[in-house]
């Protein structure tokens, strides 16, 4: 069941996206006169699982879902009408409109992608604001995480800055981001009341970036052990020792651990054995023998960051959200501009980098979540228009490329030149998405760890 609520919103945001995508050129297309033959969301070789016919055009879903299109009279596209092509132009084709026209019936989709996810962005931020934990409320700093042990951090520091860049809202992200699309080589950090400047070696671009690490953290919030809940029924030593809600355990064996990280040390330590638990109930102190389960716990939930810290929240009026929206899509694009780039230097690797639809749908996760899927919505909107744009024929950006050549030289390449580039840029799209979907299947079958 989990499996099909990924699926499902990964269906639905790209069915979104692609629909929306071609409505891009079919009403420029229809405005200047052009026939538009066919609307098909996904593709459909050889047969299809929905068609309906209204006026001119033909409306479906297709079996293959890689994408969509819109088949326009007179236009050399993935459809490979040749017959058509011999035929002496007609009026209502694509290829007696003026340059001009043409040009802004191939940059439609791409804008339509632009400003969907720029308003996609405004209306989250509309809708849900922005919550945040202030750096400086972290009382008890991090909690490193082993990346971030390996990187020099250490339990109970406090990130201050990223290349003199200060964190003001406490994310690790926030870190990755800067090492990774930054280039940051230095970090400071408050260690027992001091300040120190941590070195980050350069390695840390392809590590953060790698497949193996694509879910761990660097560090989250040190927290005291205070209990949130003891389940009623099931195996759960802490409950049969007597812990109660809101119990704050202080020490384990006579030795104090004031945070989750130190008991938890401790108990792998001793795993399916007796042990003494001290804890604060009421201001007072009780010792609790416990025996742990073979994987060193005690059956019992702890408190979030939420119970020892404020967050804060930044809500955003209508006329707010649009540049906030704005700011953050802009924000996106330039982060992956920067990942690009990195790659072509040869810090980030491809291959642990690029993703099929197996990575894109994981991001969605296994709970229906709709900040989160608008949210993925909005990236992914600027990601398809970024990637349209590229100039490769077969996609908008080869087609616009054309005829940019042809605005500027007043020469139009020819329609068996055309055939051409489309066949070699739709073996060359093909090719993309084969290696990125079969990256994600080596993953799946662990050649990649």
């Amino acid at each position: 069941m989990e499996y099909l609520i990924t699926i499902g919103q990964l269906m639905l945001s790209l069915s979104i996206l692609i629909v929306l995508h071609e409505m891009g050129h079919f009403f420029p297309a229809r405005w200047f006169g052009a026939r538009v033959e066919k609307f098909y969301l996904f593709f459909d070789p050889y047969f299809e699982l929905f068609k309906i016919k209204k006026g001119e055009t033909e409306y479906g879903i297709g079996w293959l879902p890689l994408g969509g299109y819109v088949k326009i009279s007179g236009m050399i596209d993935e459809s490979m009408d040749k017959e058509q092509m011999k035929q002496p132009p007609q009026p209502w084709e694509f290829r007696s409109k003026p340059a001009w026209q043409r040009l802004i019936i191939m940059l439609g989709g791409v804008t339509v992608n632009f400003i969907l996810g720029f308003l996609i962005y405004a209306m989250v931020l509309f809708v849900w604001g922005e919550e945040y934990l202030p750096n400086t409320n972290v009382e008890y700093g991090i909690h490193a995480d082993s990346l971030g042990l390996e990187m020099g951090l250490q339990n109970g520091d406090k990130v201050l800055s990223v290349n003199d860049k200060p964190m003001t809202k406490f994310s690790d992200r926030f870190v990755l981001t800067e090492i990774v699309f930054n280039e940051a080589r230095k970090m400071t950090v408050e260690r027992n009341g001091n300040d120190l400047t941590l070195p980050i070696d350069e390695k840390w671009t392809s590590e953060l970036t790698s497949y193996k690490n694509k879910n761990k953290r660097l560090f989250n919030t040190r927290l005291p052990f205070v209990i949130a809940e003891v389940p009623e029924e099931g195996e759960s030593p802490g409950r049969k020792a007597g812990i109660k809600v809101e119990d704050k355990i202080v020490a384990v064996n006579g030795q104090p651990t004031p945070f989750y990280d130190q008991f938890m040390a401790i108990a792998k330590q001793n795993k399916g054995k007796n042990i003494t638990v001290t804890l604060e109930r009421n201001n007072q102190k009780i010792d609790l023998p416990v025996t742990l389960t073979k994987d060193g716990t005690i059956g019992l939930y702890r408190q979030n960051f939420t119970h020892f810290y404020k967050t804060e929240r930044q809500d955003y009026t209508l006329f707010e959200s649009f540049p906030a929206g704005i700011k953050k899509g802009w924000n996106f694009l330039a982060s992956q501009f920067k990942a690009y780039g990195q790659m072509f230097k040869g810090n980030i690797k491809v291959t642990e980098s690029l993703g099929g639809f197996g990575s894109i749908g994981s991001l969605f996760g296994k709970e229906w979540i709709w900040e989160r899927f608008w949210e993925l919505t909005a990236a992914l909107s600027l990601i398809l228009a970024f990637m349209n744009l590229l100039p490769i024929p077969a996609l908008d950006g080869g087609h616009v490329m054309f005829l940019l050549y042809e605005v500027i030289s007043g020469r139009k390449p020819s329609d068996r030149f055309m055939e051409i580039a489309t066949v070699i840029g739709f073996v060359i799209v093909i090719a993309l998405v084969l290696m990125a979907n079969g990256l994600d299947l080596l993953r799946w079958l662990g050649f990649f760890k």
